[in-house]
């Protein structure tokens, strides 16, 4: 037990820092803790086994059934000279063995084939649970990154404003400047301890979500590699992006799957009007032990027989009617949801094109404006040495070079997830997009 104190430090000694984490890492390791992402593939393991389902109604069905039947008989002729009393007991056992196959039911074969289709929508439902767990994941580690960002500025900010707020005390002592200069800094400062309490609890935050995704503690994402050079969007075409989405996109494949599941649906329905068709047999064993009603005697009997089933339903009370009306209207309103599922998903395409193209022209004027505030800032400083400046010029400078630093850095993360974001609105994303940015990390 003396050692135990000695073996926990080596081992705290030997693990050292966290190891940083790729974002394909993360979505496995969410993929398999994650709560939302369990439900659906639990749904769809039961859409699929719900689809199988169908598939008994094209099949042979047999059945086998048996009975003890234990009876007593008492028989009494009246008029006789004698009543010769009849007072007995027999048992009766059954065994019938019964198999019917379909022959011509065409609203079961419509069945089978919407329970193939279910299974296909099943499958595109998993497809866009998928993509939705790749962009969450994804979203919750540029929110790390960001925060971590976020605070590493603020941070430095805190120390340039404490080292220009000492100069500013420096200046007024020796009388070179103002008591307003010193106060202005004083304020400046408090202003950025502030700031850095909250991006402290935004990272914490951050942090919890990213944890809670992935089910792990302690999550430490891998940081940007730089400098960052992010290709454009290729095909560099909307409409090509819009084109793609026809085959490709989980939304408008269910919308699809659901037009043709409706239009099984009427198949059924107009099978009410046509005749049914089985091929039915039966084995059967009947043993009477002590007899029977009609025998004293123990008995077996043996039956089987082969048959053809018919049936024609001639009126139904208009139910057949009406439920055709019904499964017309419902076949339209699928392919008005299939219309409006591709004029969504065609705006959202576009959006997300259009919003990787301005993302990716905002960095690029953020760079610069990166640049020129760095610049300015010198000037600034420059400036103040020199009795140019003032104070508050200089705080400006410092705040606002590193503004555009945390607006530069935002701009970056929102880049790499709106191509993400691209990617899902055309229904194209894959884990294999990970991997691409997974290149763009440190490691």
């Amino acid at each position: 037990m003396k050692l135990l104190p000695l073996l926990v430090a080596m081992g705290l000694a030997l693990a050292g820092p966290a190891r940083a984490e790729g974002l394909l890492e993360l979505y496995d390791a969410a993929r398999a803790y994650d709560a939302s992402w369990q439900s659906a593939k639990a749904q769809y393991d039961a859409n699929v086994a719900r689809g199988a389902q169908a598939r008994a109604g094209i099949l042979p069905q047999a059945a086998l059934s048996a009975g003890v039947t234990r009876s007593l008989l008492e028989t009494n002729v009246s008029g006789a000279p004698v009543n010769p009393a009849v007072d007995r007991g027999f048992t009766t056992q059954q065994a019938t063995l019964s198999a019917s196959q379909p022959l011509y039911r065409p609203a079961n074969l419509a069945t089978y084939r919407q329970g193939e289709r279910q299974i296909e929508l099943a499958e595109y439902q998993l497809t866009a649970a998928s993509q939705d767990l790749m962009i969450r994941v994804s979203q919750a580690y540029f929110d790390v990154l960001a925060a971590q960002d976020t605070l590493a500025f603020v941070r430095a900010q805190k120390a340039a404003t404490a080292e220009q707020l000492a100069s500013a005390k420096r200046n007024f002592e020796v009388g070179t400047s103002t008591i307003t200069d010193t106060r202005e800094a004083q304020a400046r400062y408090d202003l950025v301890l502030a700031q850095e309490i909250a991006a402290e609890n935004d990272l914490r935050v951050k942090r919890i979500a990213l944890d809670t995704l992935v089910g792990r503690n302690d999550v430490e994402p891998s940081p940007l590699a730089t400098p960052l050079a992010v290709p454009p969007p290729q095909p560099p075409n909307a409409e090509a992006w819009v084109a793609a989405s026809e085959q490709a996109s989980p939304a408008i494949l269910q919308a699809r799957k659901g037009v043709e599941i409706a239009e099984l649906e009427t198949e059924k329905a107009k099978a009410g009007k046509k005749p049914t068709v089985d091929l039915t047999s039966s084995y059967g064993i009947t043993r009477n032990a002590g007899g029977s009603a009609t025998l004293a005697q123990t008995s077996r009997n043996n039956n089987a027989n082969v048959g053809v089933a018919f049936q024609w339903p001639l009126f139904t009370g208009f139910a057949v009617e009406n439920r055709i009306r019904e499964t017309l209207a419902l076949e339209d309103k699928a392919r008005s949801d299939l219309e409006a599922t591709r004029r969504q998903v065609a705006q959202a395409v576009r959006t997300a094109f259009f919003g990787v193209l301005s993302g990716e022209n905002q960095v690029r004027a953020l760079e610069s404006a990166e640049a020129s505030s760095q610049s300015a800032l010198d000037a600034n400083r420059l400036g103040y040495q020199v009795g140019v400046r003032i104070n508050i010029d200089v705080l400006n400078a410092q705040s606002q070079l590193f503004q555009t630093k945390r607006d530069l850095a935002q701009a970056r993360y929102n880049v790499l997830l709106g191509h993400l974001r691209l990617r899902q609105a055309n229904g194209t994303l894959q884990a294999e997009d990970l991997a691409r940015l997974n290149t763009l990390l440190t490691r």
